[in-house]
């Protein structure tokens, strides 16, 4: 295993007191020339019409459907997976199960794979993970379970939600902002004292509080110390692990509010996920295209007329089928513009696109029914080099989809002999 070299600013610290090393072989340069590896997971609410969606033929030898075909010039960078199954019933469930392949039970889940995987490579980048999305929280309860679950597939904990951050200008402070200057050092020593009083006062509460305020308290503690973490970072920067090669296309700033437009406000959202990889100011992003019980209406679309969720209760009707598989379409359409543009991204010999692994997909086969077997998912990008892409991959009847998770999470160097418990194996056709 290679190590990683020891930072020339690395002191020997004792009660009190600390003290320089002397120059040590072990503080050699980084190596900045091989590009990091990056995940980005994109969700899509409420399935897709299976029949517009399956692909015809296996392995390098297959076509892509009309749902897919939006692809078609992104042929080899992408692998179709099919056959497997997730846990859960109903829209809130199969989107809680998306990235940990648990099954929300109680309020529990499992830590999801973005954060597994933020929290093994986030110390080297200003934000551990990135979660952005477009469509507000929604409230309620379905299937008897709080619709909130369905705001996000990030979890970082057992009990602990990660909301994904819905407005454009918010998420480009919050990546792009200055965290080296006089201010922004003042402002985080502010806030962290800030956060000292509120830490006390919440680890009072909670001891005084029953079980159930004391797990929505916890959830409340984990945000608070992912803010530390931030601020942390803030005041000692890590030292930079990667140089882009190509000097990254900065954006203008967003203007403020929400976009009226849901595909200017769905790029958006995507260009700022590429611009962090870009810049290395992530390295793990997640994007809800939607809320996982999503209701929007995409009117916008020639012959649509019926909100999304409406519609994926077709009933096998012709009308509702035809606006069904047009919709899916056109968020496959905006994924091929994320990928050509992480695949123009050049990094030495590969790209970004190359460098990345890209999982792309719903936690529900068809919203008629609810149908959890046989999820629509692909994944693109090789992981450097990790996964191989080009083929329509077909799994054996009843593989949990937590094996896919597993199969990526060991990719990009977690070392679970399971994920979450609940995996059986991995999809060995995507391993190089």
């Amino acid at each position: 295993m290679t190590r990683r070299p020891l930072s020339r600013r690395t002191l020997l610290k004792g009660l009190g007191a600390s003290l320089a090393l002397p120059p040590l072989e072990m503080m050699q340069a980084r190596d900045v020339s091989t590009a990091p590896q990056r995940l980005c997971c994109i969700f899509q609410p409420n399935g897709v019409y299976p029949k517009a969606w399956d692909v015809a033929g296996v392995g390098k030898d297959f076509q892509l459907s009309p749902i897919l075909s939006p692809l078609q010039d992104l042929m080899g960078e992408f692998s179709v997976v099919s056959g497997l199954d997730n846990l859960g019933k109903g829209h809130v469930q199969l989107t809680g199960s998306f990235l940990t392949g648990k099954q929300i039970t109680h309020q529990r889940n499992g830590v999801s794979l973005d954060q597994q995987v933020a929290a093994k490579v986030g110390h080297a980048t200003p934000l551990s993970s990135v979660i952005l999305g477009t469509e507000p929280p929604r409230q309620g309860i379905a299937s008897g379970e709080p619709i909130a679950y369905a705001n996000t597939v990030s979890w970082s904990s057992e009990t602990t939600r990660v909301s994904p951050e819905i407005n454009p200008q918010v998420a480009f402070d919050r990546l792009f902002r200055d965290r080296t200057g006089p201010e922004a050092r003042k402002e985080a020593l502010r806030r962290r004292s800030v956060l000292d009083l509120v830490l006390d006062d919440a680890k009072s509460l909670r001891r005084k509080a029953g079980s159930v305020d004391q797990a929505k308290l916890d959830e409340y503690l984990e945000s608070v110390r992912e803010v530390e973490v931030r601020l942390e970072k803030t005041m000692n920067p890590p030292e930079p692990e990667w140089t882009p090669t190509e000097k990254p296309e900065m954006m203008d700033r967003p203007g403020p509010g929400l976009p009226r437009d849901k595909q200017t406000h769905l790029r958006l959202m995507m260009d700022l996920m590429l611009l962090a990889f870009w810049t290395d100011t992530t390295r793990v992003g997640t994007l809800m295209t939607a809320h996982g019980f999503s209701r929007q209406n995409f009117s916008f679309l020639d012959g649509v007329t019926s909100d999304h969720h409406g519609m994926s209760h077709h009933k096998e009707k012709d009308d509702l089928v035809a606006e069904y598989t047009r919709v899916s379409q056109w968020y496959v359409e905006n994924v091929a513009y994320l990928l050509g543009r992480m695949k123009a991204v050049k990094e030495g010999d590969g790209t970004l696109l190359s460098n990345s692994v890209v999982l792309y997909g719903s936690g529900m086969k068809d919203g008629n029914g609810h149908i959890k077997n046989n999820l629509p998912l692909l994944v693109a990008g090789q992981a450097g080099g990790k996964i191989r892409t080009g083929e329509h991959v077909r799994c054996d009847k009843g593989t949990p989809h937590s094996n896919l998770l597993h199969t990526l999470g060991l990719a990009l160097g977690l070392e679970n002999e399971t994920f979450n418990g609940v995996s059986t194996g991995v999809v060995d056709q995507l391993v190089v």
